[in-house]
């Protein structure tokens, strides 16, 4: 079956890949990743303007959705020029809070732009505990863990231990389908560096910047009165931060499921928009580079590896579209490890193919190598997405 964008579709899709190219979105995303977010707000405006943001709330509330497949469009420009900040979450809010009349009218805000979101997922059975350095999540925000400290992990996944490159593609790793260690058992020692507490915290994406903060836990979905310190990411521009818990309840029965697989969608096209970058990034690379006289793309094996990462990307595609259209949680789940391993995977062949510029952080490259690591696991592991697709739901 092929998925074809309409004519209005894919002049969207030009609209938003201008605008972001104008925008110049390395420095921005390095400004974001420092803390200081006057460039992102300002490009958040721009993208609110542009519609973004309003195709996730219904038109009785001010947007002009919901709308998967349009957002779906717009994820994938997003991911291609990287775009910071709590993208996800906020269309996620926006579904969250569709139900409920103290809920909705955080809408309208949300649609305009006025408003930036993030939500804490609810951790997994077996995840590692994170505890907020300050307990009165009275805190700034600005603070990072210290230099001896691993990187947080983002929504749940262990970190490379440290390690913010992406290892080389004949490197051993755990499992044959993940590039993380096994997250701790429960009854095993706390990791030096780390605090233990008698509850699991949800890291959320951007506490500190976005305006309203989102924890779902049994009671409904709360607003979080404040934020513990932000924690050392695999991407430097995903900062993620504890939410404080408790806080005044807006809604009782959101329809977390339903957000939840949105947040999943979007978040694959946002990892299939990385990818692309990263490919294209990469065939520029190799038609300049010079070896024995000829351009290093001319040779045989840097073809078929590229061939490889162009192949995947483009077989994720369709998955995404289609689970944008059917909205199932088992072809949201398929589209979202597909197109992630897909990412990840040109990411990998991205780094070899520079050679050593390519684990320099100074290099534009980084900023979108960094960003596949991150996005593979946010809002759903590989595996945790192979289990929805063999279970069926």
């Amino acid at each position: 079956m092929r998925f074809l964008l309409d004519a209005e579709q894919r002049a969207f899709a030009a609209s938003l890949d201008a605008m972001l190219t104008a925008a110049r979105t390395p420095a921005v995303i390095r400004s974001w990743s420092a803390g200081d977010h006057g460039a992102g707000r300002a490009l958040w405006s721009r993208l609110a303007d542009a519609g973004v943001f309003a195709l996730a709330v219904p038109e009785a509330d001010g947007g002009l959705g919901p709308r998967p497949v349009e957002l779906v469009v717009a994820f994938l420009e997003l991911g291609r020029h990287a775009v910071p900040g709590p993208l996800v979450e906020t269309v996620t809010a926006a579904t969250l809070l569709s139900t409920g009349d103290r809920a909705r009218e955080l809408l309208p805000a949300l649609a305009s732009g006025r408003t930036t979101a993030t939500v804490a997922p609810p951790a997994p059975p077996d995840a590692p505990t994170i505890t907020p350095d300050d307990d009165t999540g009275t805190g700034t925000g600005t603070d990072t863990a210290p230099a001896d400290h691993a990187p947080a992990p983002d929504l749940y996944t262990p970190a490379l231990e440290g390690n913010s490159h992406i290892p080389d593609a004949n490197s051993p790793t755990p499992e044959a389908n993940s590039s993380t260690p096994e997250a701790p058992e429960a009854n095993s020692p706390t990791p030096e560096g780390t605090l233990p507490a008698p509850e699991s915290t949800p890291l959320a994406l951007d506490g500190d910047a976005a305006s309203l903060r989102l924890v779902v836990d049994a009671e409904g979905l709360r607003l979080a009165s404040g934020h513990g310190p932000v924690r050392v990411s695999l991407d430097p521009a995903r900062r993620l931060t504890p939410l404080t818990p408790g806080g005044e309840i807006l809604t009782e029965r959101p329809p977390v499921e339903e957000a939840f697989a949105l947040a999943r969608l979007v978040t694959a096209a946002q990892a299939l928009g990385v990818g692309l970058a990263l490919l294209d990034r990469t065939v520029a690379h190799v038609r300049r580079r010079t070896q024995f006289g000829v351009p290093i793309g001319s040779f045989q094996a840097v073809k078929h590896r590229l061939a490889d990462a162009k192949i995947a990307l483009e077989f994720a595609r369709p998955l995404l579209l289609g689970a944008a259209l059917t909205r199932d949680p088992v072809d949201i789940a398929a589209a979202k490890v597909t197109a992630c391993e897909a990412a990840y995977g040109t990411a990998k062949a991205a780094l070899q193919l520079h050679g050593a510029i390519g684990y320099t952080a100074e290099y534009d490259l980084s900023l979108w190598l960094t960003k596949a690591i991150a996005l593979r696991s946010a809002w759903g592991t590989p595996r945790e997405c192979r289990e929805v697709v063999v279970r069926g739901r």
